[in-house]
């Protein structure tokens, strides 16, 4: 089993939870977001800051998806929605998951995209290493 971050959505956070394309919608927006800095730079960035294709297969359909690297140094990182019961309250989160044969490029990657969607949600962010950084508002 590979390494999991989960970016929990908590009271506070922008919005109260989100489907699998929107959580799609968000990362190509950060695609597209690379693409307009390496513009304005005149660098060929925007493949160097997000080396992914958007993959999916049929078994994954409206659960999961994965990123599929486009070079050596990037294999995979997966990413799921989900639900749990808490304190009376359904909490959703995204799961981020790092299979086995997961490159350093891919934990890198896959933190960058994880602070991103969390500080873009005002979410509570798990890391693989298990530290929490809380990017929601909190008393």
């Amino acid at each position: 089993m590979g390494q999991s971050a989960y970016i929990k959505l908590v009271s506070g956070s922008s919005v109260p939870s989100l489907t699998l394309d929107e959580v799609k919608d968000k990362l190509m927006h950060y695609r597209e977001q690379l693409a307009q800095t390496a513009k304005q730079l005149g660098w060929d960035y925007d493949e160097a800051g997000f080396p992914y294709t958007f993959e999916s297969k049929p078994e994954g359909k409206n659960e999961w998806f994965y990123l599929k690297g486009i070079n050596s140094l990037y294999k995979y990182i997966v990413f799921g929605v989900g639900s749990k019961q808490e304190n009376d309250e359904e909490r959703h989160f995204i799961q981020v998951v790092l299979p086995d044969d997961a490159t350093h490029g891919d934990k890198s990657k896959g933190n960058e995209l994880c602070k991103h969607l969390g500080k873009d949600l005002k979410a509570e962010l798990h890391l693989f290493n298990g530290r929490v950084m809380y990017f929601n508002p909190r008393k």
